[in-house]
C-alpha cells in the first residue's frame, strides 16, 4: 500500500486549481470566479474519498477536464463549472435536481449529457453505443457536452497507462472510433492529432516507439532544412511589409503511420515528413488577397505540384476551417507541404468550434456556415432514428470523416456533400419529398441514375415522379446521413404495414386450419421458418415472400421435432464422451492462452479474420453463438468490436508453453533471376524447418512477387525466418499479412 502525504496532496490539488484560474482569468466576469469556486469545492467534497487507478486523488481529473476545456478549447464559465462536476452524479450521491439548484438549468442539462446510462443492456446491444446517442441527443440543446466529453476523453487517454491492458484496449479503440472523428468534425485538429497518437500509443506499443525515434533521431537536420527553406520566403515577406510568424512542425505520428501502412512504404520513404505554417496578421477583408500573395512568393522560390494545391479559403471546409495548403519542392529535392492561413484562420483550426463561434458576430455576412448546417443535419438524424443504437452510431460516424464535393442546383447555389455523394444524396439535400420521388438527375445537363457520383463544380436537376418510393436497395446508393435516415424512415412505415398485413394474414390462415392463433404458436411457426423475430416472419408474410397456404407442414412439423430433439439428445451426450476423449489424447498443457481477470484456461476459436499466433498482442471476444474468439490488437475488426462491444472483451495473453504450428503469410518483393524461388523455398524448409501450406509467385518486367502461407510457432519464430529471407540476394521486402 502506497503511503499518502495528505498535506502534500492537499498543496497540488490547489496548485492545479489556481492553474485553471490564472487560464480563465481573460474570460471571467463579474461573479464567475465565486461560482467556479463553489463548483470546485462540490467536486473536492464529493471525490474526497475517491482516487484514480494511477493511486492520484480523483480531483485531479476534473480539474484537467476543465483546464484543457479553458486552454485547449477555449470554452468559459459554464463549461469549467459543468467540467468540475460532470463525474459528481454518475458516481457519487449528488442528484441532477441538486445540480439545477445549486448551479442552474444550463449546467444540469449539461451534466445530464454527459452522465452514462444507468442499467441492464440486453445481449447483443451496446452500452457504449447506447450512452454515446445519449450525449448527442443533448447537442440540439448544447454543443458544450460534446466538448467537454472530448475534453474528457483527452484526459482519460493522457493517462491511460494506469489502466489494465482490456481496458486500455478497449478506450483506445472506443477513441479512435468515436472521439478522433469527432474531434475532426468540429474543427479541434490538435485534440484529433493527439487522440489518434495516444491511440497508436497503446495499440502498437513498437511501432509508435520506434515513428517516435525517428522523428527526434532527425530533429538537428530538420530544423537545419527548414531554416534553409524559409530563408529566402522569410526575406520577401519582410521586404513586402506583410506582418507574419513561420512554424515548421513534422506531421503527427499516426498520420506518419498512416502514410507508411497505406503506401507500404518504411519511415524513410513518407516524402512529406514536415509542413510549414506562415500565419498572418490581416485584416477580415485583405484576409484572400494577403494569403494568396504570399502563396505567390513561395512559388516563386519553390516549384508546386499543380495536384496538391487546396483552396479552403474560397470555400471552407465544412467544420469551418479555412486555409490554403500547397505542396513544393525544396532545393534538395524534398517536398514540402506550406500551409498559408491567418491568425484568426489558424485559431479556429487549432480550436475548432470555440473560436469558430468567437467570430461568428463578425462573419454574420457570410449567413451560416457548414458547421451549423452539419449540426442542424445531426438533429435531424436524432430526432428521425427510432433504430438500434449501434446502427445510429456507424450511420453518424460515417458522416465525420469524409473529404467534401461543392456542387450547384440550377439557380447557382452552393451546397457542400461529403466525397462519393450520389444525385440521390443531392435529392435529399434539396428536401425529404425531392429525394423520396427521385427516379434520376441532369447533371451539367446529361442525363445520369440516382447511383451517380458527383464530382466538384457539377451542376445538379433533380428529375422526380409521384409514382417513385424508396427501396431498401436506395441505402446502397447514398453516403449522407440525412439521406440514409430519411430512406429508413420510409422503408420503416412500408414495413410496418406490412408486418399488419402479414399478422392479418396468418390469423385467417390459422382460424381456417383450426389452429390456436397465439404467442406460443406463432413463436413455433417463426422457427419452423427460421427467422429471427415474429415480426419478420409477419414482414415476409405480408409482402408475399411466404406462402401462408405452408403452414399447413406446420403440424407436420411438430410431430418431426419431437423425434429430432430425442436423437440431440443423444448426439450431445455422444458429443461430450468425444470431447473428453480428445482432452486425454491431447494433454492438460495444450492450450497456450490465459484468458480472462484470472488468467485461466479456458477453450477458444482463433479468429479467421486476423490469424493470431503466439507471441501477437491478442485480446478475447465473447461472441454470441461462438465463445471467446482471440483476435489480434492489429485486428481490421479489432477498432469496430472494442468500441461497440467494449464489455464483451475479456483479457488474453500468450503463455508460449508449448510449440504448436500456426497459419501465417508472408508477401515478398524483389528484383527477379534465376534461382531465386529455389534459394527461397530452402532458407524456408532446410534453414527453420518450416512446413509450407502455398506459394504463389509472379514474375514481371524483372520484378518478383510473391505470397507464402507457412506454419510457425510465434512471432519470434516469424521474425527470425523474414529476417533470414531479407537476407535471400535480390529480395528487397518482406512483410506479414492476414
Amino acid at each position: 500500500m502506497i503511503e499518502v502525504d495528505i498535506e502534500v496532496e492537499r498543496k497540488e490539488i490547489l496548485k492545479r486549481y489556481r492553474r485553471l484560474l490564472r487560464h480563465a482569468k481573460p474570460i471571467l466576469k463579474d461573479g464567475d470566479a465565486k461560482f467556479i469556486k463553489k463548483a470546485f469545492n462540490v467536486s473536492l467534497e464529493a471525490h474526497k474519498d475517491m482516487r484514480r487507478k494511477s493511486g492520484e486523488p480523483y480531483i485531479y481529473h476534473p480539474l484537467e477536464v476543465a483546464l484543457i476545456c479553458v486552454e485547449e478549447i477555449g470554452l468559459g464559465t459554464t463549461s469549467i463549472v459543468a467540467a468540475l462536476l460532470h463525474d459528481v452524479v454518475e458516481d457519487t450521491e449528488w442528484e441532477l435536481e441538486d445540480i439545477e439548484r445549486d448551479f442552474g438549468y444550463k449546467v444540469m442539462t449539461i451534466i445530464d449529457g454527459l452522465t452514462k446510462i444507468a442499467g441492464v443492456f440486453e445481449y447483443g446491444s451496446s452500452q457504449q453505443a447506447e450512452n454515446f446517442r445519449k450525449m448527442l441527443l443533448t447537442l440540439s440543446d448544447d454543443v458544450r457536452v460534446i466538448l467537454i466529453k472530448l475534453a474528457d476523453r483527452l484526459n482519460n487517454m493522457r493517462t491511460l497507462a494506469s489502466m489494465p491492458r482490456h481496458k486500455q484496449l478497449k478506450i483506445a479503440s472506443e477513441t479512435m472510433y468515436l472521439y478522433a472523428p469527432l474531434a475532426h468534425r468540429l474543427g479541434l485538429y490538435a485534440i484529433k492529432s493527439e487522440l489518434e497518437d495516444l491511440y497508436l500509443k497503446y495499440t502498437d506499443t513498437a511501432t509508435y516507439k520506434e515513428i517516435v525515434f525517428k522523428i527526434n533521431e532527425s530533429k538537428s537536420y530538420r530544423n537545419k532544412f527548414i531554416r534553409s527553406f524559409i530563408l529566402p520566403i522569410e526575406e520577401e515577406l519582410k521586404r513586402t511589409g506583410l506582418d507574419f510568424t513561420i512554424k515548421g512542425r513534422p506531421k503527427s505520428v499516426f498520420s506518419i503511420y498512416n502514410k507508411m501502412k497505406k503506401q507500404g512504404i518504411p519511415f524513410e520513404e513518407v516524402y512529406d515528413l514536415f509542413a510549414i505554417r506562415i500565419i498572418l496578421e490581416s485584416d477580415l477583408e485583405n484576409e484572400k488577397a494577403d494569403c494568396w500573395q504570399v502563396y505567390s512568393i513561395v512559388t516563386d522560390f519553390y516549384r508546386p505540384n499543380p495536384d496538391r494545391l487546396r483552396d479552403w479559403i474560397s470555400t471552407p471546409r465544412s467544420n469551418g476551417y479555412e486555409s490554403l495548403h500547397t505542396t513544393v519542392m525544396s532545393g534538395t529535392g524534398q517536398w514540402v507541404e506550406v500551409q498559408i492561413r491567418t491568425e484568426r484562420m489558424d485559431e479556429i483550426a487549432e480550436r475548432g468550434y470555440a473560436a469558430h463561434w468567437k467570430y461568428k458576430d463578425k462573419e454574420n455576412s457570410k449567413g451560416p456556415s457548414g458547421l451549423d448546417d452539419w449540426i442542424t443535419q445531426v438533429r435531424g438524424l436524432l430526432e428521425s432514428n427510432d433504430g438500434n443504437a449501434i446502427e445510429f452510431m456507424d450511420d453518424f460516424r460515417g458522416n465525420l470523416f469524409h473529404d467534401e464535393v461543392f456542387v450547384f442546383t440550377p439557380k447557382g447555389d452552393l451546397k457542400v456533400l461529403p466525397f462519393g455523394a450520389t444525385a440521390l444524396d443531392f435529392a435529399f439535400e434539396i428536401h425529404t419529398e425531392v429525394g423520396a420521388k427521385c427516379i434520376g438527375a441532369k447533371v451539367n445537363q446529361r442525363l445520369v441514375p440516382i447511383s451517380h457520383k458527383l464530382k466538384n463544380g457539377d451542376q445538379v436537376e433533380i428529375l422526380t415522379s409521384n409514382k417513385q418510393k424508396p427501396s431498401e436497395d436506395w441505402l446502397h446508393n447514398v453516403v449522407t446521413t440525412r439521406a440514409k435516415a430519411k430512406i429508413k424512415d420510409a422503408l420503416r412505415e412500408d414495413k410496418k404495414s406490412a408486418i399488419l398485413d402479414g399478422r392479418e394474414i396468418i390469423q385467417r390462415k390459422m382460424k381456417q386450419m383450426k389452429m390456436e392463433f397465439n404467442s406460443e404458436s406463432v413463436e413455433k411457426l417463426r422457427a419452423f421458418f427460421e427467422l429471427k423475430t415474429a415480426n419478420e416472419f409477419y414482414f415476409r408474410v405480408g409482402i408475399g415472400a411466404i406462402d401462408p397456404t405452408s403452414i399447413k407442414s406446420f403440424k407436420d412439423f411438430k410431430a418431426t421435432q419431437k423425434l429430432q430433439n430425442k436423437s440431440n439428445q443423444e448426439k450431445v451426450k455422444d458429443e461430450s464422451t468425444f470431447t473428453k476423449e480428445i482432452k486425454n489424447l491431447k494433454g492438460p498443457d495444450h492450450d497456450q492462452l490465459l484468458i480472462g481477470e484470472d488468467m485461466d484456461i479456458v477453450d477458444y476459436i482463433l479468429a479467421k479474420c486476423c490469424n493470431p499466433i503466439p507471441g501477437d498482442d491478442v485480446f478475447g471476444f465473447v461472441t454470441v453463438n461462438e465463445g471467446i474468439k482471440i483476435h489480434r490488437t492489429s485486428c481490421p475488426n479489432a477498432l469496430e468490436l472494442l468500441s461497440n462491444h467494449g464489455n464483451r472483451v475479456i483479457k488474453a495473453r500468450w503463455t508460449s508453453q508449448k510449440e504448436i504450428a500456426f497459419l501465417a503469410g508472408l508477401r515478398i518483393i524483389g528484383t527477379d533471376r534465376v534461382g531465386l524461388i529455389n534459394d527461397v523455398t530452402k532458407v524456408i524448409s532446410n534453414e527453420l524447418k518450416v512446413n509450407m501450406r502455398s506459394i504463389t509467385v509472379d514474375s514481371d518486367a524483372g520484378i518478383f512477387e510473391g505470397t507464402i502461407k507457412l506454419y510457425v510457432h510465434s512471432t519470434e519464430h516469424l521474425d527470425k525466418l523474414i529476417e533470414n529471407l531479407m537476407s535471400v540476394d535480390g529480395i528487397l521486402k518482406v512483410s506479414r499479412f492476414d
